[in-house]
């Protein structure tokens, strides 16, 4: 495969005061022509742009151990799909991992938290939008373990090819004791069709391995690079690239997934008013407890 151009990722999680270098004004690094000085530093944590054959871009996370989805991370991924669209001919993305292990193993929850006034969610839901309303196909090529943020990252794909030997989807934040935001929740009520499917991915943390995954319509066929070619010319994707209404569509099929994703600030802000409203259920509801063992008690004497 012809490279195109590599984008460097730091290796720095975040400074002390939760920021990480070079993300928190929003910039993103900058792109390397093949061979330049600054390709692949930063330990080799880099996206790579290849072209397999004309008009077919491959974005190729390499971010070790398992493609967290750091804000320099998502940064990256953002300049790649943004040289993509304006500095290329338009054709069809496919995203898919260097580390033969993970497709990604979800979000950077050490940014997640200590990044101040929201600005890891602003960056992750900026490349959910980004990919959900690309205006050329996209498919994720899930060589290994997509587990909670990094399935919810494949589904904001138009489709998803899943390595048949190797790697499970699940969404596990059950296990972890962590919440699903509106918008990690919506992608799968949208898109999965069957409801049990739904219920078991979220409140069973089921490991779907590639046969159930295809069975259940969680991914849309299996195998590796020359099965995604085939599948891009069995459904002429490249011919459905040149419409010039292929991203208005999508925002608006999934325009539930969109609006959360816009207005994730107000929904922070809906979510707490509810968390406030079930500490004060919960204290209510110890009163009552109290009143009838109290009661009970009296009754018996």
């Amino acid at each position: 495969m012809a490279t195109l151009f590599t984008i460097p990722i730091s290796s720095t999680l975040s400074s002390p005061d939760g920021e990480s270098p070079g993300s928190a004004s929003g910039s993103s690094p900058a792109a390397a022509p093949p061979g330049s000085p600054t390709a692949g530093t930063q330990k080799g944590w880099n996206i790579t742009v290849t072209q397999p054959s004309p008009k077919i871009y491959f974005i190729n996370f390499g971010c070790p151990p398992d493609n967290r989805l750091s804000v320099s991370f998502c940064n990256a991924l953002l300049l790649a799909l943004d040289i993509l669209e304006f500095k290329h001919p338009r054709g069809v993305i496919v995203t898919t991992s260097a580390i033969p292990k993970f497709y990604s193993n979800g979000l950077e929850i050490r940014q997640a938290l200590s990044m101040k006034g929201g600005a890891y969610w602003e960056v992750l839901y900026s490349v959910w939008r980004r990919l959900l309303t690309y205006p050329m196909p996209t498919i994720a090529l899930i060589n290994g373990h997509a587990f909670a943020g990094g399935l919810m990252l494949a589904m904001m794909h138009d489709y998803r090819i899943q390595n048949p030997h190797r790697g499970f989807l699940c969404l596990n934040e059950i296990e972890l004791g962590m919440p699903l935001k509106p918008p990690m929740s919506s992608i799968f009520r949208q898109k999965v069709t069957s409801p049990g499917t739904y219920r078991t991915l979220v409140l069973e943390a089921k490991r779907f391995g590639a046969l159930e995954s295809l069975k259940e319509g969680l991914v849309d066929g299996l195998g590796g690079v020359d099965e995604v070619l085939t599948f891009i010319e069995e459904l002429k994707l490249l011919t459905k690239t040149e419409s010039p209404t292929y991203g208005i569509l999508k925002e608006e099929m999934w325009r539930e997934t969109v609006a959360y994703l816009d207005n994730w600030e107000g929904e922070e802000k809906r979510l707490q008013r509810s968390a406030k409203r079930k500490d004060e259920r919960m204290k209510e509801a110890k009163e009552r407890i109290g009143n009838w063992e109290n009661a009970a008690g009296k009754s018996k004497l």
